[in-house]
C-alpha cells in the first residue's frame, strides 16, 4: 500500500509540475506578445513602471538676460527633470519695477533660446497668487516651485513665494555673483554721465572697469545710478557647467560666426540660430575686450569677455565658442579647426567691414566658404545702449529703488550650499 501511495503521489506531483511550467510559459509568452504589440506592462500587473517626471517652475522678468539668468535656469533645471518659466509680461513690470528694457516677444526669444529650458509661459504674473498656482500644480503638473535666495519682495512688502512656501512646494537656488540686470544697466548710466563729464582720455580707464565688472566709485560708496557695480569671479568651473562638453563628429559641418556679443540680446539668438541650420556643430568666436574697445570704442564692451562667452555657451544653437577669438579670420584657424562655412549677418555693429582695408573675412570670401545672412531682427548692442539712454530718468529712479534690497542682500549674505 505505501509503495502504491508513493507510486500515486509522484504521478500528482509530476502532474502539478506540468501544469506550473505550462502557467508559466503562457504568462512568459503573454508577456512576449505584449512587448512585441506594444502592451504596457502595467496593464500586465507588472512592475517596470515609468517613473514620473519632477518638473519645476521658475519665473522671472528676463530683463537684459545675461549669464546670471542662465546659471540660475541651469540650476533650476537639476532640481527636475523639465523646467517649465514663466515669463512675467511687460504691465506686471511697470506696475512692479518700472519699464523693461527689452519688451516680451525679445524676453521670449531669449528664454526659450536657453538650452535648460523646456516650456515657456509668457505673460506670467510677478507674484505667485492663489489661482497661478493652483494653474501650474494642476494644468502644468510642476512639482516645485523655485527661485534664487536673494528676496524677492513685492512693493507691499509682502514675499512673492510665500504662498508656494506655505504649500511646501518651494526649492531655493544659489544666486549667480557678479551681476544683475540692475548692475547692467547701472553699467550704462555711469558710461553715460561719465562721457558727458570727462574726455576720452579718461574713457579707457572707464572701460576697464566694465570690463572687471566693477566700478570703484561704486565700491566707495559714491552715488552714481544708484547699484553696486559687484566683481565677476570667473571659474573653469563655471565654463564646465555651461559647456556641452561635446566636439563635432568625424564629417561635421562646422559653421563658424564670430562678434563680441556683448549685452547678449535677441538679434543674437536669432542670427545663431540661423547659423547652426546651415551645419551640424556651431562654433562661435567671442572677440577681447581689447579687440572690441579697439574696433567700438573704449566704453565697450559693457560685459567682460568672460561674461559674454557664458551667455553664447548657454545658447542651446550653439555648440562650442573661442574665448577670445582673432579679428581676422585666417587659413590656419579654419585648418585649425576643420570649418566648413564663416558666417556674418546683416545687421551687425560692422556691417561695413568689407570697405575696410583688412576686411577680417577675407581668407574665407577667397576660399568661397563665406556666406552673408539676412538677420531676422534689427537689434544690435548699440540700440540696447539707447533704449538705456533715452529712458535714462526712468531706469536711473528704477536702480535707485533696488539699491537698499541690493545693500542688504550682500549685508546679510550667507553660503548657500549647491550650484
Amino acid at each position: 500500500m505505501r509503495m502504491g501511495s508513493d507510486a500515486g503521489h509522484s504521478e500528482i506531483t509530476q502532474s502539478s509540475r506540468f501544469l506550473v511550467t505550462c502557467l508559466i510559459g503562457v504568462v512568459v509568452l503573454g508577456v512576449s506578445v505584449g512587448f512585441y504589440l506594444g502592451f504596457p506592462l502595467r496593464s500586465l500587473g507588472i512592475r517596470g513602471r515609468k517613473k514620473k517626471p519632477i518638473r519645476v517652475y521658475m519665473d522671472g522678468c528676463f530683463d537684459m538676460m545675461h549669464y546670471g539668468h542662465c546659471n540660475a535656469l541651469r540650476q533650476a533645471r537639476a532640481l527636475g527633470d523639465q523646467l517649465v518659466v514663466g515669463v512675467v509680461s511687460d504691465a506686471e513690470i511697470i506696475a512692479n519695477k518700472g519699464p523693461p528694457v527689452t519688451p516680451l516677444h525679445e524676453r521670449m526669444l531669449m528664454v526659450s533660446a536657453v538650452k535648460w529650458v523646456d516650456e515657456v509661459i509668457p505673460d506670467a504674473p510677478y507674484a505667485i497668487t492663489e489661482d497661478f498656482m493652483k494653474k501650474l500644480f494642476d494644468e502644468y503638473k510642476i512639482d516645485y516651485i523655485i527661485h534664487g535666495d536673494d528676496p524677492c519682495i513685492l512693493p507691499d512688502g509682502t514675499d512673492a513665494y510665500a504662498l508656494a512656501k506655505k504649500a511646501g512646494r518651494y526649492k531655493q537656488i544659489k544666486r549667480t555673483e557678479g551681476v544683475s540686470s540692475t548692475d547692467i544697466v547701472g553699467r550704462m548710466l555711469l558710461c553715460v554721465r561719465e562721457r558727458s563729464i570727462s574726455d576720452s582720455n579718461n574713457h579707457s580707464s572707464l572701460q576697464r572697469q566694465f570690463s572687471h565688472g566693477h566700478s570703484q566709485k561704486f565700491e566707495d560708496g559714491g552715488s552714481g545710478s544708484g547699484t553696486r557695480i559687484s566683481h565677476f569671479l570667473p571659474t573653469s568651473r563655471r565654463i564646465v557647467q555651461f559647456s556641452n562638453g561635446k566636439g563635432p563628429g568625424p564629417d561635421a559641418r562646422i559653421v563658424y560666426i564670430d562678434g563680441a556679443f556683448d549685452l547678449f540680446h535677441a538679434g543674437h539668438v536669432e542670427i545663431l540660430r540661423l547659423a547652426r541650420g546651415l551645419g551640424d556643430f556651431l562654433l562661435v568666436g567671442i572677440h577681447t575686450d581689447q579687440t572690441v574697445s579697439a574696433n567700438r570704442g573704449a566704453h565697450r564692451p559693457i560685459m567682460n569677455l568672460h561674461e559674454r562667452s557664458l551667455s553664447v555657451l548657454a545658447c542651446r544653437y550653439v555648440d562650442e565658442v573661442i574665448i577670445g577669438a582673432p579679428w581676422e579670420v585666417s587659413k590656419d584657424m579654419i585648418t585649425t579647426f576643420d570649418i566648413s562655412l564663416v558666417v556674418h549677418g546683416t545687421v551687425a555693429e560692422d556691417a561695413d567691414f568689407q570697405k575696410e582695408k583688412h576686411n577680417p573675412y577675407a581668407v574665407p570670401i577667397s576660399m568661397g566658404i563665406y556666406k552673408l545672412l539676412e538677420s531676422p531682427l534689427d537689434i544690435t548692442t548699440t540700440t540696447i545702449i539707447r533704449r538705456i539712454v533715452a529712458n535714462h530718468e526712468s531706469y536711473q529712479k528704477r536702480n535707485e529703488k533696488k539699491v537698499e534690497s541690493e545693500r542688504r542682500y550682500y549685508e546679510d549674505k550667507t553660503y548657500v550650499s549647491g550650484d
